[in-house]
């Protein structure tokens, strides 16, 4: 036998190193480039169990990982996009679509022997010919979805060079005789193997990444059924632990559900393999495989018909599961807040995949933009008529937009350190602007409101004349609070460059109704306070269309990253007549409103 020694210590954990970061890169990016289909598929395909288990079988191959998945689910169950009883398909089919990992690697096992085609499938081959393609797109492309193509076909790369490394300190390892007296422990002491293939699985994070490095281990020609069998039911265990955990955190009880029925369901499989070939073995069905030498498909083939298997038996106790976990997981009181549930959705479980928590924001920040306009809308009619009731629903959701202004900026902070696709970072940036602007709109109402609470406490109002100039004015903001809704809630370019010429109009009929203003206080027509108060009321409305024109500019911003640092020179062009289409909806909106003006 040959002595050990550190360099192929070395070795071997230099290769786990590059087969962990290369599943890690290959799973990010493609996490990253199937997220968007991925939370629609959620959300929509989950109407039956049958169809819930396909979608969490396809929805894990793809990704590559159960516990995204099941993370991913749990957070749609707290925020009330599915329910528990639709989840639970999704939970079974995640834990079998983990297995189409182990029968990737099972690649191991091809022969390349001779001249045979099959050569080609070999780690040897793959390994170089993934990082070469990878590179070449990587550096051949811009487009953030050629990049996350390369990003999957690197981490592939990587994945099956850190095999290579791996299989190679196992081949010394096996000569010295550690790895023989290893697994000869493990085939005779199965409460053994179960507890370190569930605290590997639980530092590793990842079954998928267990069972990989079990299947390296299986060159050495040492491994048999016997001795890890019970290592794969531990690693069962160790993984949804994890996943338990990461879903525990800040959860509110829905999320804590979805974790309690993966770990219901792990363990009764851990406990069917257990029990299952322990009697299958004292029949004698084993006998031919029991002592056997078993290779990288052998373990991809246990693992995968011990999951099939354990899915089919327990798919009619799901239900039992579900109220299981009802009785371990009890509801908290929570305060009757008609936006709890929405808040509530910006959680930090959907960090995994940028795009489902980008949606998040984008379903807050829509309701929050709801209801600034709506305070916009009251604060102008409490001017016209005053009511209390009214005044107090303004304050009220004034209250609201503050902490969905602070709720979704601090997970926008958050969410910065997980982005890395360009196209999420311009979403960001593009949140990032309108949040602000969504706040002041709701502070632009407060002004207004407190403006008619001053004129309503001195016994003060408005003339005729400046109620009618009002009326226009608020007119020609309701189009342009109708162009900020669909420039945001649709991405429409065409409706953001609308609001420009809208936004000047607002200016040049300021400065009309401030002399008009002026006029009439000079004439005696009424009180100096009152036209104060007109003169405050002029100032909320061009902030207001000032506050819609930022939030065009910042969805212009997103749609041409190229106008990023010049976009307002590209609006001070606008502005200075340099742009037919401007100049035409500019001189249109402008006859059309000041002859309604002149009307008054």
């Amino acid at each position: 036998m040959e002595a050990i020694s550190i360099f192929d210590i070395i070795t071997l954990l230099g290769g786990l190193a590059m087969f962990l970061y290369g599943m890690r890169v290959m799973g990010d990016a493609l996490k990253e480039s199937s997220s968007g289909p991925l939370k629609k598929a959620l959300e929509l395909l989950t109407s039956t169990p049958l169809k819930a288990f396909l979608l969490g079988l396809a929805m894990t191959a793809v990704i590559q990982s159960s516990t995204a998945t099941i993370v991913i689910t749990s957070g749609l169950v707290a925020a009330g996009v599915i329910s528990l009883r639709q989840s639970l398909g999704i939970i079974v089919g995640a834990n079998v679509g983990t297995t189409v990992t182990g029968q990737i690697i099972r690649l191991l096992d091809v022969d390349s022997s001779g001249t045979s085609i099959l050569r080609v499938f070999t780690p040897s081959t793959l390994a170089p010919l993934a990082l070469i393609v990878g590179i070449i797109i990587l550096m051949g492309f811009q487009q953030n979805g050629p990049i996350q193509t390369g990003q999957i076909v690197i981490g592939f790369g990587i994945l099956f060079s850190g095999l290579l490394s791996m299989t190679g300190a196992v081949d010394v390892l096996t000569q010295s005789g550690v790895i023989e007296g290893l697994f000869a422990r493990l085939g005779s002491n199965p409460v053994l193997g179960y507890v370190i293939g569930a605290a590997v699985a639980f530092v590793l994070q990842s079954s998928s990444a267990s069972i990989g490095i079990l299947q390296a281990f299986s060159t050495s020609g040492q491994l048999t059924f016997s001795a890890i069998y019970a290592v794969l039911a531990g690693i069962y265990l160790g993984d949804c632990v994890t996943t338990a955990i990461v879903i525990n955190i800040g959860a509110r009880p829905g999320a804590k559900r979805v974790g309690c029925v993966n770990i219901i369901f792990n363990l009764c499989k851990t406990a069917l393999v257990l029990i299952g070939v322990f009697v299958l073995y004292h029949v004698g069905a084993l006998g031919g495989i029991w002592s056997s030498p078993i290779d990288s498909g052998g373990i991809a083939n246990a693992n995968t018909v011990f999951n099939l298997v354990s899915a089919v038996a327990m798919f009619p106790l799901l239900g039992l599961f579900e109220k299981l976990s009802y009785r371990l997981v009890k509801d908290v009181p929570v305060p009757a807040d008609k936006y709890s549930e929405q808040l509530d959705a910006l959680n930090p479980v959907f960090f995994s995949t940028p795009a489902i928590a980008l949606g998040r924001c984008y379903d807050a920040l829509l309701t929050m933009y709801d209801v600034a306009r709506r305070n916009i809308g009251r604060a102008f009619d409490v001017v016209a008529r005053y009511d209390a009731g009214a005044a107090g629903q303004i304050a009220g959701d004034e209250d609201t937009v503050d902490l969905f202004a602070d709720r979704i900026s601090n997970y926008l902070v958050q969410i910065s350190a997980h982005l890395t696709a360009p196209n999420h970072v311009e979403i960001m940036n593009q949140y990032y602007a309108v949040v602000t602007e969504f706040e002041r709109l709701s502070d632009h109402a407060m002004n207004i409101l407190e403006t008619a609470q001053d004129l309503r406490g001195r016994n003060e109002v408005l003339p005729d004349a400046a109620q009618r100039e009002l009326a226009v004015l608020r007119e020609l903001l309701d189009t342009i609070l109708d162009l900020g809704d669909q420039t945001f809630r649709h991405r429409d370019v065409a409706a953001a460059r609308r609001i420009e010429p809208l936004e000047q109009v607002v200016d040049d009929m300021v400065s009309v109704l401030r002399d008009n203003n002026l006029d009439r206080i000079r004439s005696g027509g009424y009180s100096t306070y009152a036209g104060n108060a007109f003169m405050n009321l002029l100032s909320e409305a061009e902030r207001i269309s000032d506050a819609c024109s930022n939030i065009g500019v910042a969805t212009i911003a997103r749609a041409m990253p190229e106008l990023k640092h010049q976009v307002h020179e590209y609006v001070s062009q606008l502005h200075a007549g340099q742009d037919e289409d401007f100049n035409r909806q500019y001189q249109e909106a402008h006859e059309k409103y000041f002859d309604q003006i002149r009307e008054t």
